[in-house]
């Protein structure tokens, strides 16, 4: 920032000095202003004839050509012509400059020498009225300042430790105080002039009025430095900067502002109107000079420590791509710095006149573009790291919306980020005049560029945004604590919705955003087609997919969370989409089984289910107590809280349905909700095993008799035997 106030205040330092001659270019001028009015009347006849206008009109017609060929333009010029012109117009300004300083000498030496002996009472009348001037000036200001001072060290003992609102307050006071001092100091200074300082003719002279304007843009100049870096009162500081390097700054920036802005807007201005424009043109050169080199010994000083911030700002950013373009520039900064000022003092030697306020036109505004562009970027990141929070409402609604910007908004502020940046580069050019953007953006090309820009640009904003509602709808419409419970068949039908949705929302919006910026996509749509025919003919098995799937979903013989089996696998149903079903077995192993595969699904989640119980018992087993135990067991099931709710009717008793030699088959069923069958059916089968042991009911397990050899009529009891008997 203190960059752009030396900027700022040197581009108002040059006026002064062009100024000095516009009283001598309007001068004599009154004589040769009044127009011949013969003439006019006969310009006046000539324009109200229509022949002698045309007459007049064709003459002109014909001399243009040829007054156009006498003189040629810049355009009509090669860039080597140009280029020689202007490295030409450098050298004679560097030359003129360099003869002006000896010139200026010479000069001098005149004003003291004997001729000037007529006008030494002037001069010394001249010495002692500015003498009085520049001392009640100064001391009066040193005295208000001293006071100004005591009154800033009560507001910052009032303000420390206060909030910011209470130090900007006394910080306001403390600069409306010193502006005061500086006030009440050019007024005393303006009073001394007008009744101590008069010319003979009762006039105050010029070269006051020079001094006393020059203090106060230079006082004021420096109030602004003080504004922000606050050197005398911490206390009251409202910038990040330590107390060593505010009075740096602080000791630094005066000095050079006093240096410049005396000598542009009273040192040299009197100088050229008492010895000669060389006097003065020699002073600016010194001035112009010390200032430069004050400034690349201040560049390399602080070299290390710019270069260990932008580093540090690189660090922070973990070194992203505006964090390497930091550290780059961190590495070469003083290079650049002091290369610019040495440019800016051959500019200025050159054409001090016409160059120097380009290049400091050019800077503030560079400077300016990279301030705002660097505050909007800080305010971007900023925002982007804090990260997005949604009341705990919408956040209950739509669980999955936060999570949902945070992943979309980060992309875009990175988007508007690079736009900023792009935009600053703009503006710097601009500056610079490498290029006319300005007149570009205003002529019918440019505004149909920007406007088609701007247009792809808000349709994939709409395109981004359209997602996010539907996204949430979706997401509103199957949050299970909010609102109705949606069913199986919602759960599918609503996420093939969203994934189609988003997939023609990127088709349309894309092709949309290119038309906007003048592509034709009539191409695009035929080789689109050409690319589906392709695809048709060579992947039969993704389009079998597809089709298989659309008919599978028509007759929704599936849905997300069912108990399906398909292509020989068994499970659950996690995700269901337009070319495959994904299953998790009771392993917990997920397939993925594209349509194509899939030639028939059994579904055992549809209306209702059966537990279907099927039970050998041994063959001579008493099998109307087998069936009562059946019936028993049942009953104890109906009396479990958790499964008689979903129990839907009476047990299905079957009976006999096998007769073997080893044994019998008994069959039963448990009507139950969807899905709910092997609960209640594992419940049961552990209760009918359990009253089987009890009620003596034995399943049919292989036996053997074992007979002893020496006693053929008694053997042992019979034994269970896992395989055949032996031999």
């Amino acid at each position: 920032m203190f960059l752009i106030r030396i900027l700022f205040l040197s581009l108002l330092l040059v006026f002064p000095v062009l100024a000095q001659d516009a009283p001598a270019a309007g001068g004599g001028s009154s004589a040769t202003s009044a127009p011949n009015s013969a003439a006019v009347d006969d310009l006046i006849r000539i324009l109200e004839d229509d022949t002698s206008r045309a007459a007049l009109i064709e003459q002109l017609r014909q001399a243009a050509p040829e007054s156009a060929a006498e003189a040629p333009t810049v355009q009509d010029l090669s860039i080597a012509r140009q280029l020689a012109e202007y490295t030409r117009s450098v050298a004679q300004g560097a030359s003129a400059s360099v003869r002006s300083v000896g010139q200026a000498l010479g000069n001098l030496q005149q004003l003291f020498s004997g001729s000037m002996n007529a006008d030494s009472e002037a001069l010394r009348a001249f010495a002692i009225n500015i003498g009085m001037l520049i001392l009640a000036l100064f001391g009066g200001f040193f005295l208000l300042r001293i006071a100004a001072n005591a009154i800033g060290r009560g507001i910052a003992r009032g303000a420390a430790g206060r909030g910011p609102i209470r130090r900007l307050a006394g910080l306001v006071v403390l600069l409306l105080v010193d502006a005061g001092s500086i006030i009440l100091a050019w007024g005393i200074g303006y009073g001394l002039a007008l009744n101590f300082g008069t010319t003979p003719s009762g006039e105050m002279g010029i070269n006051q009025s020079l001094l006393l304007n020059a203090f106060l843009l230079v006082e004021l100049s420096k109030l602004a430095v003080r504004a922000v870096l606050v050197p005398r009162f911490p206390a009251l500081r409202l910038v990040p900067v330590t107390d060593g390097n505010a009075a740096y700054w602080s000791f630094w920036l005066a000095r050079i502002i006093s240096l410049l802005g005396y000598t542009f807007l009273f040192v040299a201005p009197m100088l050229n109107g008492m010895v000669s424009r060389s006097a003065g043109s020699a002073v600016q050169v010194l001035a112009m000079a010390t200032a430069v080199t004050i400034g690349i010994i201040v560049v390399l000083q602080n070299k290390d420590d710019v270069r260990g911030w932008l580093q540090g700002i690189s660090e922070r950013r973990e070194h992203d791509s505006l964090g390497r373009i930091l550290n780059a520039i961190g590495s070469q900064w003083h290079v650049l710095v002091i290369a610019y000022l040495l440019a800016l003092l051959v500019v200025w030697f050159a054409n001090p006149d016409t160059a120097l306020p380009f290049m400091i036109g050019a800077t503030v505004q560079s400077v300016f573009a990279v301030v705002i562009g660097s505050l909007v970027i800080g305010f971007i990141t900023r925002f982007v790291t804090a990260g997005l929070s949604l009341p705990d409402d919408v956040r209950k609604r739509l669980p999955l919306l936060e999570g949902r910007l945070k992943s979309f908004v980060p992309g875009v502020m990175n988007v508007v980020r690079w736009v900023v940046i792009a935009a600053v580069i703009v503006a710097i050019g601009q500056a610079w005049a490498l290029f006319d953007f300005a007149g570009w953006i205003g002529s019918d090309e440019g505004l149909a560029v920007a406007g088609s820009i701007i247009s792809a640009a808000l349709i994939i904003l709409a395109a981004i945004v359209l997602h996010v509602v539907v996204a949430s709808w979706v997401e509103y419409r199957l949050n299970t604590t909010i609102g109705k419970v949606p069913t199986a068949r919602e759960k599918t039908l609503l996420n093939l919705f969203k994934n189609a949705f988003t997939i023609a929302l990127v088709v349309f919006g894309l092709m949309l955003a290119l038309a906007q910026i003048g592509v034709n996509i009539a191409p695009l749509l035929a080789g689109a087609g050409v690319v589906g025919l392709a695809i048709g003919f060579g992947a039969q098995k993704l389009v079998q997919d597809i089709i298989t799937g659309i008919f599978i979903q028509f007759e929704n013989i599936m849905n997300e969370g069912d108990v399906v089996e398909a292509a020989g696998r068994s499970g659950v149903v996690e995700r269901l989409t337009i070319r495959s079903v994904t299953i998790r077995d009771m392993t917990g192993t997920v397939h993925l089984i594209p349509f194509s595969s899939v030639d028939q699904v059994s579904n055992m989640m549809r209306g209702f289910s059966f537990y279907v119980s099927e039970v050998e018992i041994a063959y001579d087993s008493d099998i109307e107590g087998a069936k009562q135990a059946m019936r028993d067991a049942f009953a104890i099931v109906m009396e479990n809280d958790d499964y008689k709710n979903v129990i839907l009717d009476d047990l299905d008793l079957q009976g006999l349905i096998a007769i073997t030699p080893q044994s019998v088959s008994l069959r039963s069923r448990i009507k139950t909700l969807a899905g709910k069958q092997w609960g209640a059916g594992r419940y049961y089968s552990e209760v009918l095993m359990r009253l089987f042991a009890e009620r003596g009911i034995d399943t049919p397990t292989q036996k053997v008799r074992y007979v002893s050899s020496r006693d053929s009529g008694q053997s042992d009891p019979d034994l269970p035997l896992p395989g055949p008997a032996p031999a």
